[in-house]
């Protein structure tokens, strides 16, 4: 006895759509792309720090580097304008020291700031340049 007949049409069936699904679909997209966007922008700003700490480190070793070559210019400038060292220049020049005759004296009422030279030293013009 056969129940189930050979030939049996099956009936269509058509599922129901839901109309909230393409919501969801798309709220999970944009949640999804915002998520990525926040990765994307933390690791910019990471390596932007990265980068900014290595310039800064190269600017604090160029700032010592000069620091340490305007601390040797300064002292070959001291031992250049020595007192000796320029005594010793001025008589190789043919300069010789002031006599007590070639000092002249301003005569007014005000305290006299410079007293006027004919500088025969390069001590001596250094020190009227100033």
């Amino acid at each position: 006895m056969r129940r189930i007949p050979t030939n049996q049409p099956n009936t269509r069936i058509r599922r129901e759509r839901d109309p909230r699904a393409l919501s969801r679909l798309a709220l999970l997209l944009f949640s999804a792309l915002v998520l990525a966007g926040g990765f994307v922008f933390a690791a910019r700003q990471h390596f932007a720090a990265v980068q900014h700490g290595y310039d800064s480190e190269a600017l604090r070793k160029e700032r010592e580097q000069l620091v340490r070559e305007e601390q040797q210019l300064l002292l070959e400038k001291e031992k250049a304008s020595s007192p000796a060292r320029l005594e010793s220049a001025a008589r190789t020049l043919g300069l010789r020291p002031l006599a007590a005759g070639q000092v002249a004296k301003r005569k007014t009422n005000k305290p006299a700031d410079r007293v006027e030279t004919m500088p025969t030293t390069a001590s001596a013009a250094v020190a009227t340049t100033r």
